[in-house]
């Protein structure tokens, strides 16, 4: 699994790009990952078109990551998700906790 972040200042806005599998192994560089000053960072973006496995335990993270963005669900969008990662999501319906973008 490989994590990129990406942050863009100008829009207030942090992209997490994550490959490969999104689950446990992950945990602890996802959490540094979305650490942010929240002066600066307003919109955090997990881009998954390169995660080709999710479990539970990377829904729990991200869900970890809502509560941080004070549940607003325009806060964190889940873009690009393969459709069987997609399929993951929408039975845990995280379309309505998130913002899914294709």
């Amino acid at each position: 699994m490989a994590l990129e972040i990406i942050h863009h200042p100008e829009k207030k806005e942090l992209t997490v790009r994550i490959s490969g599998r999104f689950d446990f192994s992950v945990h602890q560089d996802f959490r540094k990952a979305t650490e942010w000053d929240r002066d600066t960072v307003k919109t955090i973006n997990v881009d998954l078109k390169n995660t080709e496995y999710m479990d539970s335990s990377a829904l729990g993270m991200l869900l970890i990551l809502r509560d941080k963005m004070n549940n607003a669900p325009s806060a964190i969008r889940l873009l690009n998700a393969k459709p069987e990662v997609k399929k993951i999501l929408e039975i845990a319906n995280f379309q309505k906790l998130f913002t899914l973008v294709p």
